[in-house]
């Protein structure tokens, strides 16, 4: 009788792999999740019987058994040439497997193949498209990842956000996304944009999808216990009048159905001076990027694509003193992001995910002021599913919480997810 059940479920995450297989195959033409020749089903295949053959007794398999991931092609993955969707060689920046791929593989997941991004994680864009609509971005940089969790490709995608480039793709993808707090998961072994501020994360159809994934991998992750009354802040003010009109409409309809279901919004003025924080984030990541690529932009300059080159002359001309007067910034806006909640006694931020629907056209990524401010200051955040704009396409809730609060984050989604248009 368990031998047969044993083989029930080993039958069934073969099947689902096949089907998962087929699917990719009949639809990543047009969508360009992977980047080319990363998607093996041969490969795959061989992934899930080598699980099956470790892990025979389904009471003694790992957490993430059987779970499928997108890898975005700035993780080192053993097995796989990370090209950063560049033109550079590829063997100048090659290195051991990133520390998330080894801990997802331990605790029983199956890499389905390398993601496409933008390049080095900036804005020249991926060939992927948006799946709800091919002429519409997906977002970036971790455009394969949301996409492929989009289409059903695969239940985990992983991304890096250095201004926008996990919550902004998620909202525009109409997926769960989430950045942990700033160095809550290891970027060992990603090929860096900007040491200071890069995160990496995840992407997922569902947040508790996420807190079985963060469990897994971090062994510092504590369950944690909500009040029964959420408040949530609003960040009145400048930081907010750069959505556009529908986005902040379709945000006051969220607030509204929030308070309808128990929750307490409290308006809070902060963030008027966005401009100047946009500003010293954007010299900040420009400054590092420069120094990451000094190695190389010398003799490669013609390969890099034009808004990478931009970035680095850009981040050229910021010198140490600057540099160090920037990364200082970082921990003064999560000072004082920390300082009002505890002064208006709110658990989280809440506030458009985006500053509207995914922009047609293939040309740019879309707009990451949204997200900024939660990624200078290394704050965790999120995005839920919320609703759909005047062109049909998804936009989403973003809440950011307190620092290495992260348990308390994606708890407070949850009871957040429930009161929220789909």
């Amino acid at each position: 009788m368990c031998h047969n059940a044993i083989d029930i479920e080993e039958s069934h995450l073969v099947q689902s792999i096949d089907r998962l297989c087929r699917r990719i195959t009949d639809m990543d033409e047009t969508l360009k999740v992977f980047v080319p020749e990363t998607f093996q089903p041969s490969a795959i295949r061989t992934q899930a019987d080598k699980l099956i053959s470790l892990y025979p007794d389904p009471d003694a398999r790992p957490p993430l058994f059987g779970r499928t991931v997108g890898i975005k092609d700035i993780f080192h993955c053993d097995g796989f040439t990370t090209r950063c969707g560049s033109d550079l060689p590829p063997d100048l920046f090659q290195g051991a497997e990133a520390e998330l791929v080894r801990r997802l593989k331990t605790a029983g997941a199956i890499m389905m193949g390398k993601t496409a991004t933008t390049e080095f994680a900036y804005f020249a864009p991926a060939p992927t498209v948006n799946p709800h609509d091919p002429a519409r971005t997906p977002g970036g940089s971790s455009s394969g990842s949301a996409a492929g969790v989009a289409a059903g490709f695969f239940s985990l995608g992983l991304g890096t956000q250095t201004v926008g480039s996990i919550i902004r793709p998620a909202a525009y993808c109409g997926v769960v996304g989430f950045k942990p707090s700033f160095g809550r998961v290891s970027t060992a072994g990603v090929v860096p944009f900007s040491q200071t501020v890069d995160h990496a994360g995840f992407f997922s159809r569902t947040f508790a999808d996420l807190v079985t994934v963060m469990a897994a991998i971090d062994d510092a992750w504590q369950p944690v216990t909500l009040p029964g009354q959420l408040r949530l802040g609003i960040p009145r003010g400048a930081y907010l009048e750069q959505a556009e009109p529908a986005a902040r409409e379709a945000f006051q309809h969220q607030i509204r159905q929030l308070e309808a279901n128990g929750c307490t919004i409290v308006d809070i003025p902060i963030l008027d001076d966005i401009l100047a924080i946009n500003e010293r984030h954007g010299r900040l990541i420009a400054g590092e990027m420069a120094r990451v690529h000094a190695r190389w932009y010398e003799a490669q300059q013609e390969r890099y694509r034009q808004a990478t080159r931009d970035i680095i002359s850009r981040g050229r001309e910021v010198d140490d003193a600057e540099f160090n007067d920037l990364r200082q910034s970082c921990m003064d806006l999560r000072t004082t992001l920390e300082t009002a909640m505890q002064t208006y006694d709110i658990d989280a931020w809440i506030c458009p995910a985006t500053t509207g629907e995914a922009p047609l056209g293939l040309e740019s990524t879309g707009s990451p002021l949204m997200n900024l401010p939660w990624t200078h200051s290394g704050l965790p955040a999120i995005t839920l599913p919320a609703g759909r704009g005047p062109a049909g396409l998804p936009l989403g809730l973003q809440l950011a919480g307190s620092f290495m609060a992260d348990e308390a984050l994606l708890a407070l989604a949850g009871q957040a997810a429930a009161a929220l248009p789909i």
